[in-house]
């Protein structure tokens, strides 16, 4: 301001009565202070402005590199908050970077609340967290602990999955775990359920896995291994999420199994890359833009009314049937 005012010939004070928008200068004036700020390149810095009045009004947003859906939630996540007055601030989360060093740089750069998408890290530093700031855990629900949550109904999207695969002739159907990934334990939860209800549990396997390409690679290589010494393929797979059902077709077609007519799979999350692959990949959508205006709201109301109880908003998944599931085969190989 003070380059302006020295290049306009007018006060310090003068310009900030007019970039403030006050009354106070002569409409001639105002328009040469304007036009000598936009020659010289002065724009104002709107995060010292609120800071100086002791708020940042920007949200922090924790996400883990890679991870597909993440990136759908962000994507609902900006719109949200610029409607409400509030800035976005991203933070990484990935390998040699941990989620509490990427949340401590969110606060550090003085954001008033944290959306943690997916968070992994111990209930107790989550806690901690929400006592410092507002706190929204997305995809994740610690019980007990000071911070709201937004994440879908994990058992009842796998319960559509798995009816839809029974509808159709599946028997032999195998879930890949997503190990500690968010919602894993629910949906490990609900297909042990659904075989139980259909009288097949004797045929239930859980593959340990993660929400990775890698571990879809890894357990179709162990079945293709266990093909090749004389055991049957499943008919259907539950993948613990989209990535891990992309690694499986990988390692499937790559091997000339032929899906769906001998193999069925299934994803979690319909990430923007669900639809864009040669064969469509069924799987059971979270709406991820609905999941984001709730994390936003959620953290904006926490920071008008800090004394609210913790909040949860549990949202109906539903599953989209693609290119990557069909009847069971009438035999097994």
């Amino acid at each position: 301001m003070a380059d302006v005012a020295a290049k306009a010939g007018v006060s310090r004070a003068l310009v900030s009565i007019i970039f403030r928008g006050q009354p106070g200068a002569s409409e001639g004036t105002r328009e040469r202070v304007l036009r000598v700020a936009d020659e010289i390149g002065y724009r104002p810095d709107s995060a010292a402005r609120l800071l100086a009045r002791g708020r940042s009004r920007t949200l922090g947003v924790m996400f883990t590199v890679h991870q597909t859906f993440h990136a759908d939630l962000i994507q609902g996540i900006y719109p949200e908050a610029e409607r409400l007055g509030y800035d976005v601030l991203l933070s990484a989360a990935a390998p040699g970077r941990s989620e509490a060093k990427a949340a401590e740089a969110l606060l550090s750069h003085r954001c008033e609340a944290l959306i943690l998408l997916g968070p992994d890290a111990e209930a107790a530093y989550l806690d901690g967290l929400g006592q410092r700031a507002a706190t929204v855990s997305v995809s994740r629900r610690v019980p007990h602990a000071r911070v709201d949550f937004v994440h879908s109904a994990e058992g009842k999207g796998v319960r559509q999955a798995m009816e839809y695969l029974v509808e159709r002739g599946h028997r032999r159907m195998v879930h890949i775990d997503g190990g500690r990934g968010p919602g894993s334990a629910e949906r490990r939860r609900a297909y042990r359920a659904a075989m139980r209800r259909h009288g097949l549990e004797s045929e239930a396997r859980v593959i340990a896995g993660e929400h990775t390409e890698e571990s879809g690679i890894e357990a179709g290589r162990l079945l293709l291994a266990e093909r090749n010494r004389g055991q049957a393929l499943p008919t259907a797979v539950l993948a613990g999420n989209d990535r891990c059902a992309w690694g499986l077709l990988m390692a499937l077609t790559r091997a000339g199994v032929d899906v769906p007519r001998d193999v069925s799979v299934v994803g979690y999350d319909d990430s923007h890359l669900s639809h864009l692959m040669p064969i469509g990949l069924t799987t059971v959508r979270q709406d991820a833009a609905l999941m984001a205006q709730y994390a936003v709201r959620f953290a904006v109301e926490r920071l008008e009314n800090p004394e609210l109880e913790p909040r949860e908003a549990v949202l109906d998944p539903k599953l989209v049937v693609r290119g990557t599931t069909d009847t069971a085969p009438k035999t097994l190989t």
